[in-house]
């Protein structure tokens, strides 16, 4: 082969090569682009289904559907977000990457599609971490009030209940016409016995005030079987105006009959006097004594305890009116037997009996254990759920501060310069390792916290960490470790694809680190142009304005180490140029300016060939031929000179 022909054969290989490696990059930065496309795609669609979902603000009606709504929310938390947030950084690392490898080929930067950008899944997330916490407030405040709408329906249906039971048959007994065929001593057993369900009627007072109150708390507080709850209420209130006028129909019908009548037995209208609000008494402390009752901490259980210690020491006074009463009864019983009074063993004022104040104190001193008990195991709960809040706070006290540290130590590593950027990068995957090893812990401290919100515990006097603090905490530290090795990798790239010596690198870091006055490892525009002037730029603004746009092309008014590094090396880079390439195209064309398909399928390889077929432009010169390509607009393109 003659001279002239094997330069000829040589020049073209090296035309080539060139286009081979120029499409090869090309190639690979498209896949690149479509791969964070979909991959954004993917991430904005999960968040946009799941924030309807937190957003949902529709109430249960029972405990145990709000329960099963936290649990699906945990599920949430534990399982199907950890995963969306690393695609989050791998989706920030790819773009990063991506942008790095189109500035060292000479491309121009990467803009994803409309409502792609980097910031819009920024700002989508942070949409979602809103309506998560949102969220998450919301069932906790629900169930509170769904605890508390559960507790007043029982004591309404208690105090209801009681009085239901008090008001069965008064209305009967209050319209009886007994008077009318009584003796003169049964009608003055009568009006005394009227006179003593009057005040049993004032005593009961109260408590149908309660039943009102509660069920009108029930309503404000919106309990879902409100309906039922009012209506029953409204027939008590019913049933109570009608006994209050029953009762007063009957007084005035006893105390015109009352004049025709003698005195009768003050001792059963003592004994009923006395009797009644000790019956009431009793009452009430059965009524106490099997009350429900909520707390949430020690100091409020051993309030119920010090009220019912109080409750027991006034026992034996109760003990001593019980038998006064009971010493009434027998007083009577000796009258009637001496006197052969016509009311043997009966008492006309009252239905309360010695065997049912007899039966309802046995039953109060039954009870008083039971609630001993009661209140003991809710004792042994509060100092149980203590020491979850105590076994919590210990790991988030040491957890909290030891996640803040390692922020700091990869702050420190970012922008010193101890090493190469390999020793860095060795540096920082060793923290990466070790901040891994460290998940085992975090598992721990939510299993410590499911065991805390199973508890039903609100709040943690022993730590100002919160569990979603940890979290988040936990979630910056992943994605600042990963961001800063990303960040050192692309150094490197720069470095090797530039030709950057270590000692360049070093006073490139030295000079940023010197200038970035705040210590955020960034110029802003300021910190720049010293950082300029002291190398010896000497230069005005548009001059100023044109280097910013390159090393600030998103116009964010800072300037990162990446970017001050790619500024620095680029006169002295030996990267393609689309002159180059069409010089290359121009060898293989034979000096045409024009190529044909033939060309390119026998001087590049099948798929490279077929990728610059399928894109290039007919040429439209003076000189076309059939089927001829312009190769010149197809290499502009390529370095986004044109559209390609």
């Amino acid at each position: 082969m003659s001279l002239p022909r094997l330069l000829g054969a040589q020049k073209a290989e090296t035309a080539a090569n060139r286009i081979c490696k120029v499409l090869a990059v090309n190639q690979e930065n498209e896949r690149l682009m479509e791969d964070y496309e979909k991959l954004a795609s993917d991430l904005l669609e999960w968040i946009r289904r799941t924030i309807p979902w937190l957003e949902n603000r529709l109430p249960e009606n029972t405990m145990h559907a709000m329960q099963q709504k936290l649990e699906d929310f945990r599920d949430y938390r534990r399982l199907h977000k950890p995963p969306k947030v690393q695609e989050k950084c791998q989706l920030e690392i790819n773009f990063n990457t991506l942008q790095t490898k189109l500035r060292l080929s000479n491309r121009p930067a990467f803009t994803p599609s409309e409502g792609r950008m980097v910031s819009d899944i920024n700002n989508a997330w942070g949409c979602l971490e809103q309506a998560e916490k949102g969220y998450e407030e919301w069932l906790l405040n629900e169930i509170r009030r769904l605890e508390r709408l559960d507790h007043l329906a029982e004591k309404f249906r208690q105090k209801a209940s009681i009085h239901e039971a008090w008001t069965d048959g008064k209305e009967a007994m209050l319209r009886h016409k007994d008077y009318e065929t009584a003796t003169l001593s049964e009608i003055k057993a009568l009006l005394k016995k009227h006179e003593a369900f009057e005040s049993d009627l004032a005593a009961h007072q109260d408590r149908v005030e309660q039943i009102a109150a509660i069920a009108q708390e029930l309503n404000e507080l919106d309990y879902y079987d409100s309906p039922s709850v009012n209506a029953r209420c409204q027939r008590i209130c019913d049933q109570w105006d009608n006994l209050g006028a029953l009762t007063q129909k009957r007084r005035e019908a006893l105390e015109r009959t009352e004049k025709l009548l003698e005195t009768i037995d003050q001792l059963y209208l003592e004994y009923a006097k006395r009797a009644a609000p000790f019956n009431n008494w009793m009452e009430g402390a059965m009524e106490d004594l099997q009350d429900t009752f909520i707390v949430h901490t020690i100091e409020e259980i051993q309030g119920l305890t010090t009220a019912h210690e109080q409750f027991k020491a006034t026992l034996p006074d109760a003990d001593k009116e019980r038998l006064a009463i009971l010493g009434i009864h027998n007083e009577v019983s000796k009258i009637v037997q001496t006197y052969h009074v016509n009311m043997a063993g009966t008492n006309p004022y009252t239905t309360i009996t010695p065997q049912e104040i007899n039966g309802k104190w046995d039953h109060v001193r039954q009870l008083v254990p039971r609630r001993d008990q009661a209140l003991m195991e809710e004792h042994a709960r509060q100092q149980h759920n203590e020491r979850l809040r105590k076994q919590f706070a210990a790991q988030a006290n040491v957890i909290g501060p030891w996640i803040q540290t390692k922020m700091e130590e990869i702050g420190r590593i970012s922008i010193e310069m101890h090493g190469t950027l390999e020793d860095q990068l060795s540096h920082l995957r060793q923290y990466e390792k070790s901040i891994v090893n460290y998940k085992p812990k975090i598992d721990q401290l939510e299993g410590d916290h499911q065991l805390i919100q199973e508890a039903l515990i609100f709040d943690n006097k022993h730590t100002n960490y919160t569990m979603e603090h940890i979290r988040v905490g936990w979630e910056q530290l992943l994605t600042t470790i990963a961001r800063t090795i990303n960040e050192v990798e692309n150094q490197i790239l720069t470095r090797d694809a530039k030709g950057i010596s270590q000692e360049q690198m070093n006073e490139f870091r030295a000079s940023f680190n010197h200038f970035d006055r705040k210590k955020t490892g960034m110029m802003d525009t300021d910190d720049f142009r010293a950082c300029l002037i002291s190398m010896g730029y000497n230069m005005g603004e548009a001059e100023f304005a044109r280097i910013m746009s390159i090393v600030d092309p998103n116009r964010l008014g800072v300037v990162t180490f990446q970017a001050f590094i790619d500024f620095m090396s680029r006169e002295t880079a030996d990267t393609d140029t689309a002159d180059q390439v069409m010089a290359s195209f121009k060898i293989l064309a034979g000096d045409k300016n024009y190529i044909t398909v033939d060309e390119l399928r026998r001087e590049l390889p099948p798929d490279q060939a077929e990728y610059c077929i399928a894109r290039m432009a007919p040429y439209t010169g003076p000189d076309a031929v059939p089927g001829a390509l312009d190769y010149m607009s197809f290499s502009t393109a390529l370095y986004g000179e044109s559209d390609l």
